[in-house]
């Protein structure tokens, strides 16, 4: 059995300076006026090295955004025992508080309706989590239900990031909490 080598770690310090210079960048101009050129100055690296690790800057902004579905995956799932409806996970409720400062940055990459590349990876992730809980607890339907909490968490998510779904942050979360349990609950045959 071989094992990975270990990552480069001047890559990954290159890779997280891309990042914070594109989420900086995008603090101040929105995704679609971000050129590589003033991205690479901020960055303090050469164009070479930029193209070097990212096709483009949809995947350097795909990857940016990487910590955001891991969050978003981690709070659907922080809780343990029966899950109340009424009391969503509080990590839950700090992802939808803490999306803000980037809101811009994820509406570029999530449509609405959960579609883009970054609905892509989030809801392959959380199917992938919600499949393998399902399958851990003796679950029936683990690969429907998991479909259905992935298209339904981005799908809401992306609706309310881009105005189409009102509500406080905390409101949203009570209520994409409140959906996602009774998809868990809903009796199939």
């Amino acid at each position: 059995m071989t094992t990975a080598p270990p990552a480069d770690p001047r890559a990954a310090r290159t890779r997280a300076k891309l990042r914070r210079a594109l989420l900086d960048e995008c603090e101040q101009h929105p995704l679609a006026e971000v050129g590589v050129a003033a991205l690479v100055r901020r960055a303090g690296v050469g164009r070479a090295t930029f193209y070097l690790h990212y096709a483009d800057l949809e995947a350097l902004a795909v990857d940016a955004c990487a910590d955001v579905v891991r969050e978003a995956v981690d709070a659907l799932h922080a809780w343990r025992g029966t899950p109340d409806p009424a009391a969503p996970p509080p990590a839950l409720a700090d992802f939808f508080a803490g999306l803000a400062p980037h809101a811009g940055l994820y509406r570029a990459l999530l449509s609405p309706g959960g579609g883009g590349p970054l609905g892509q990876v989030l809801h392959r992730d959380l199917r992938a989590r919600s499949r393998s809980e399902r399958i851990l607890a003796g679950a029936p339907e683990p690969d429907l239900i998991a479909s259905a909490v992935a298209a339904t968490f981005a799908g809401v998510l992306a609706d309310w990031l881009h105005g189409l779904v009102e509500g406080s942050p905390d409101l949203i979360a009570h209520q994409v909490w409140r959906l996602l349990v009774h998809l868990h609950r809903i009796p199939l045959s």
